[in-house]
């Protein structure tokens, strides 16, 4: 059968260039399951991050370290199931790819298996064999620079990073991964004049969080942005206030009950 004609086309790895070439700003939004995910991609996002911030956001823990692959695999696989034309992308989780490339290729082709189609590592040009290796492979590579919660213990919690000599070390991790075969960049709490210069010294993509206005697009964690807790990083503006309408909305419920006034007659056959 001939596919209908206003099926909505992918958004697929080639039009990250594609989009940097004709100056579009790209959008990413992360994602966990198939309740929200199918929300944000019919708002019109390009990606879906499935990030390792599910452990803060979903699974209670404190740091995303806890995070393991069977727990990636299974919310990777739910956001896949539940859209149709955003590309997803999967964190690979700590532990899973710092060892060796080959380990880092054995990690990545399960998310794929699970549903991605790109997956996301944190690191400079310690990773760059890792990126080379899963790129020829055929799995493309989305690298992190900047803050990297993988490596909160080492660089002393969130904190910006690429003040002076930092920057020129960002520039040239940077540069190998794009050399190494990167098909995008994610620069986090990184100077807006870093990022900037970032962004232009690169043919690939870069995609900002809490990096100012010069990257090639912008990601957030989809509940910071919805105001779905009290609390949000600085860099956040929050474009909604899901968090409070939910409890507007079980409080009533439950007074509702209480008081039984449901249910009512319209939510149920007496018969």
């Amino acid at each position: 059968m001939t596919p209908p004609t206003d099926r909505p086309t992918r958004f697929r790895v080639p039009r990250l260039a594609r989009a940097k070439q004709e100056g579009r700003r790209l959008t990413m939004l992360t994602a966990y399951d198939a309740l929200i995910a199918p929300i944000l991609e019919s708002a019109g996002v390009d990606m879906l991050l499935v990030g390792d911030s599910l452990g803060n956001v979903v699974l209670g823990h404190s740091s995303t370290l806890p995070v393991t692959l069977e727990d990636m695999e299974r919310s990777t696989a739910a956001v896949a199931r539940a859209t149709s034309r955003v590309l997803v992308v999967a964190d690979l989780p700590f532990g899973t790819y710092e060892a060796s490339p080959e380990l880092a290729f054995a990690s990545a082709a399960r998310l794929v298996k699970a549903g991605a189609h790109a997956v996301k590592l944190e690191g400079g040009r310690p990773r760059c064999a890792a990126v080379r290796l899963l790129s020829e492979g055929g799995i493309p590579v989305i690298g992190h620079l900047g803050y990297t919660p993988q490596s909160e213990n080492s660089i002393g919690g969130p904190r910006l990073r690429g003040r002076g000599d930092q920057a020129e070390q960002i520039l040239a991790d940077a540069h190998g991964l794009e050399e190494a075969g990167a098909v995008a960049l994610v620069l986090e709490m990184v100077p807006a004049d870093v990022a900037g210069e970032v962004t232009r010294a690169l043919t690939i993509p870069t995609i900002g969080i809490g990096a100012g206005p010069q990257t090639d697009g912008q990601v957030l964690v989809w509940s910071d942005m919805a105001g779905m807790s009290e609390w949000t990083p600085s860099f956040v503006h929050r474009f909604g206030e899901l968090g409070e309408a939910l409890r507007v909305a079980a409080e009533r419920y439950v007074t509702s009950v209480a008081d039984d006034s449901f249910p009512g007659t319209e939510n149920y056959h007496a018969t």
